[in-house]
C-alpha cells in the first residue's frame, strides 16, 4: 500500500474511486430520477401564473426531496421551506466530519441547483418532446434535466462518494429554488429567513452553468444581467383596413421599429447607450483568449446554423473566437423572444392593426447595474413616442422586478486554483479551463453580496449542442457523472 501524499487532499487511488462511484450512482438512481423528472412540465411562474394550482413545481420538489431523503445520508437533515404566496425552496444541511466543522462560526459550503423549468419551445424532433425524456447514447433528452434538475442529485452523490471513501468534508447546506427561470424573484426573502442557518459561507458550488467543450472541467467566471419585459406600441384602438388606412395611420410595427432603433443598431447589433456597456477587465481578456485558442472555431460553429450544419455557409456577427466569445459574455445585446399583436398567417386578412408587442430579453454586462439599466431602458424606449403613439415598456416580475445584476468572480484562493485543476486532471485527463457565460444566475450576486470573503465554483453541463431553453435539449450523462467527482474532489480540499 502507498504512503499518503500529505499535499494532496485527495489521493490519486481516491480520486479514481470518487469517479467511479459517481459513474455507478448515475446509471443506477440519477438517470431513472432525471427520467422522471423530465416528464413532469414544471415551468417557472413566469410560464405558468397558476403553477400553485397546477401542481407540477410542488410534483418535483416532493419527488426530490424523497429522493435525497432516501439515500440516508449520516448527519442529513432537509426542509422544504415555504414563505406564503413563493414558490417552495428545499433547504438541506450535512453536517461536517472534520473537527470543529459543525462548531459555531465554522466555514460552509453552500450548493446551489433549481428544479423550475423553461417553456415548452417548438421544434423538437419528431421522437423527441420537452416532456418525453428519451435516454440515447449517454444523451438524456428533455426540458430541464441539463438547466438543472440535475443539480440537487448530482450534489448529494458527490458528498456520498465523499463518505463512501471516508474522505473528511466541512460542513454542506443546500439551496435549490423553483424560481430561477423567472428571474429569482421569489429568492431574497427566502434568503433573509434562511441566512441565519447558511452560517459562514466560503465556499458556492453552482451547479446551473455551463461548459466550453465536454473533455474538462470548466469554472464560470462572469455571468451577464438581463431585463426583460414587454415593449407594446398601441395607434388605435380597433383594426382597419389597411388599403383605406395605410398611408395615413402608422404602423405600429414601424413605430415599434423606430422606438429599437434607439438602442440598437441593426446592422452590426450593437447597443448604442453608452450606458448599457462597462470597460472588460483585462484578467477576463486573457482568460477569454485562453478560451478561445482551446474551442477554436466552435466558439462559434457549436450553434444550429440554417445554412451548412457547422456555420460554414453562415455568416454570424464574427468568426473570430475570442471576439465571439467576449460578445456572448462581456457585451450587451438584445433579443425579441416573443411577440403578440399578430394574427396567424392564415387569418391575416388586410387590416392595419391596432397595436404590436414585443418580449425584449436585453443581456448586460457583469459589471453593469440591472436595476440601473431596467430605469433607463423604460426611459429610452417610452420617452417622446413618435406619432404621439402610446408606447409602454412593462419589466417582467413581481411589482415590475428590477433587471437582474450579472456577475463577476472574485480571484481565487490558492487552494482552489489548485483543486480545480487537480480535480480535472484526475477525473477528466486535462487541465481545468476557465469561460464567462452569456445567462444570467441572480443568486451569484446576491450571495457575493451577503458573503464577500466566499469563493465561488460555478460550473455546469451545459455544453455544446445542449441547447438549454431550445427545442433537443439534452444533458451530457459521462460529463456529468466527472463533474459530480470532480465537485467532490473540490468539496474534499476545502480547507
Amino acid at each position: 500500500m502507498n504512503a499518503r501524499d500529505p499535499q494532496l487532499p485527495v489521493q490519486p487511488d481516491e480520486a479514481s474511486a470518487l469517479g467511479a462511484f459517481s459513474r455507478r450512482r448515475w446509471d443506477e438512481a440519477i438517470v431513472p430520477a432525471l427520467t422522471d423528472y423530465i416528464a413532469i412540465p414544471a415551468k417557472s411562474p413566469m410560464f405558468d401564473a397558476d403553477w400553485a394550482a397546477h401542481g407540477h413545481i410542488e410534483r418535483v420538489v416532493r419527488d426530490a426531496a424523497q429522493w435525497v431523503e432516501g439515500r440516508k445520508l449520516p448527519g442529513l437533515t432537509l426542509e422544504v421551506v415555504r414563505l406564503p404566496g413563493r414558490t417552495p425552496v428545499i433547504f438541506f444541511e450535512i453536517a461536517g466530519t472534520r473537527p470543529g466543522a459543525n462548531a459555531t462560526g465554522a466555514d460552509t459550503v453552500v450548493v446551489y441547483g433549481h428544479l423550475d423549468k423553461q417553456p415548452e419551445f417548438t421544434g423538437w424532433r419528431n421522437d423527441l418532446g420537452p416532456w418525453t425524456p428519451k435516454y440515447v447514447d449517454g444523451l438524456l433528452y428533455g426540458r430541464g434535466g441539463a438547466d438543472d434538475g440535475y443539480a440537487i442529485y448530482a450534489a448529494i452523490t458527490a458528498v456520498e462518494a465523499l463518505k463512501a471513501q471516508n474522505l473528511p468534508h466541512p460542513r454542506i447546506v443546500g439551496l435549490v429554488e423553483t424560481c430561477e427561470e423567472s428571474g429569482s424573484h421569489d429568492l431574497p426573502p427566502y434568503l433573509d429567513v434562511l441566512r441565519p442557518r447558511l452560517g459562514n459561507v466560503s465556499l458556492v458550488v453552482c451547479l446551473d452553468s455551463g461548459a466550453g467543450n465536454y473533455d474538462q472541467l470548466w469554472l464560470t467566471t462572469s455571468l451577464r444581467g438581463m431585463v426583460s419585459g414587454v415593449l407594446k406600441v398601441e395607434i388605435l384602438t380597433e383594426g382597419v383596413h389597411s388599403g383605406d388606412s395605410s398611408g395615413v395611420v402608422p404602423s405600429s410595427f414601424r413605430i415599434l421599429r423606430n422606438v429599437l432603433d434607439r438602442l440598437e443598431d441593426s446592422a452590426t447589433g450593437r447597443l448604442l447607450p453608452e450606458f448599457f456597456h462597462c470597460p472588460i477587465p483585462a484578467d477576463r481578456i486573457v482568460q477569454v483568449q485562453d478560451a478561445a485558442a482551446i474551442l477554436g472555431d466552435q466558439a462559434w460553429k457549436t450553434f444550429p446554423w440554417a445554412c451548412g450544419a457547422d456555420g460554414s455557409a453562415t455568416l454570424p456577427t464574427t468568426t473570430d473566437p475570442a471576439e465571439a466569445l467576449l460578445n456572448r459574455h462581456w457585451r450587451p445585446t438584445l433579443s425579441v423572444t416573443g411577440v403578440d399583436g399578430f394574427p396567424e398567417m392564415k387569418s391575416a386578412g388586410n387590416v392595419l392593426r391596432p397595436h404590436t408587442s414585443f418580449k425584449l430579453s436585453l443581456r448586460l454586462p457583469p459589471l453593469v447595474d440591472g436595476h440601473q439599466a431596467s430605469v433607463k431602458l423604460k426611459a429610452l424606449l417610452e420617452d417622446n413616442a413618435p406619432y404621439n403613439a402610446r408606447v409602454t415598456f412593462h419589466p417582467d416580475g413581481r411589482a415590475g422586478a428590477l433587471g437582474a445584476n450579472g456577475w463577476n468572480a472574485p480571484s481565487l484562493a490558492p487552494w482552489l486554483e489548485s483543486a480545480l485543476d487537480t480535480a480535472s486532471q484526475a477525473q477528466f485527463g486535462a487541465p481545468v479551463a476557465y469561460i464567462g457565460q452569456g445567462g444570467t444566475i441572480p443568486l451569484m450576486s446576491m450571495l457575493q453580496q451577503g458573503f464577500p470573503a466566499a469563493q465561488m465554483m460555478v460550473c455546469g453541463v451545459l455544453g455544446p449542442k445542449s441547447n438549454a431553453h431550445g427545442p433537443n435539449e439534452f444533458l451530457h450523462v459521462p460529463y456529468a457523472q466527472k463533474l459530480t467527482a470532480a465537485v467532490a474532489q473540490v468539496i474534499a480540499a476545502h480547507p
